[in-house]
């Protein structure tokens, strides 16, 4: 287990944190309804965009990487959003609950956009411009397979400081020490046991922080908040094709700011 101090406070609020100057961006529109495969829409379902040039291509089966933008289909499946200037990969999901974000769960409608040869299609966004996608019947109940000497991931446990396990936390997966910004991976929620299991793309040394929401922005009193550090930020290292077990992440429940949230530099216990 690893001791949480003042870096984790530091981690939490640094992902609000904003750097430079703002600038005009970029922005196109895209547009579509979804379907499920010989059946109706999805929904009040998620459309899911990947930036091509952030991350490796969304492959569910394998891993689950935290998508740039999530947007909300209506009642007949359509969609419209605004997007950066940008080559992007789409994915989408009919929840059993419209509030749960994150990696499909077994039996939800799940929908990733492939090319003919089975890839992940791009969608090009550029400026000014639209496109329609037309009417896209694909989605299929979602069923995750068990790892394989193909599968690359991290497994342990999230607990609390008195060695209870944290219920209902995410793990987030990270390429930098400084946490900052948006995460390259996401765990499914805990269970009553507290055990995760955070799938990754091929090997690499990742730094893992977690929450119990889905997004940035400061934490809430009683929020669920840690990561794998101490003084510093630990490394995790994963060997492509293999499972790095016994990664077990200690957590604190949010105090708050004011008179009930620690000093600046002073050590949680």
């Amino acid at each position: 287990m690893k001791r949480i101090g003042f870096w984790v406070i530091f981690l939490v609020f640094s992902m609000t944190a904003v750097t430079g100057f703002s600038q005009e961006v970029k922005k196109g529109l895209i547009t579509g309804k979804l379907m499920i495969k010989d059946g109706g829409p999805m929904s009040d379902g998620k459309v899911f965009f990947f930036n091509a040039e952030s991350g490796p291509p969304p492959s569910p089966e394998r891993y689950w990487r935290v998508p740039d933008q999530i947007v909300d289909m209506d009642s007949e499946g359509r969609f419209s959003v605004e997007l950066p200037e940008g080559k992007y990969y789409l994915g989408a999901i009919k929840r059993a609950s419209r509030k749960e974000i994150g990696p499909p769960r077994d039996g939800e409608m799940f929908f990733a956009s492939r090319d003919e040869s089975g890839k992940p299609k791009e969608y090009v966004i550029k400026k000014g411009e639209k496109m329609d996608i037309g009417v896209v019947s694909g989605a299929t109940p979602f069923k995750r397979p068990p790892i394989t000497d193909k599968i690359s991931a991290i497994e342990g446990t999230v607990v609390f400081r008195d060695g209870k396990p944290a219920e209902g936390a995410l793990v987030f997966a990270y390429t930098s020490p400084t946490m900052v910004g948006k995460p390259i991976f996401v765990s499914e929620r805990t269970g009553k046991d507290g055990r995760y299991e955070l799938r990754v793309s091929g090997g690499g040394k990742f730094y893992l922080k977690v929450r119990d929401i889905y997004g940035g922005g400061p934490p809430v009193e009683g929020a669920i908040i840690g990561s794998y550090a101490e003084a510093a930020p630990i490394p995790v290292s994963v060997m492509t094709g293999e499972t790095t077990r016994g990664i077990d992440i200690k957590v604190i429940r949010f105090e708050g700011r004011g008179p009930k949230g620690p000093a600046p530099g002073k050590k949680l216990k």
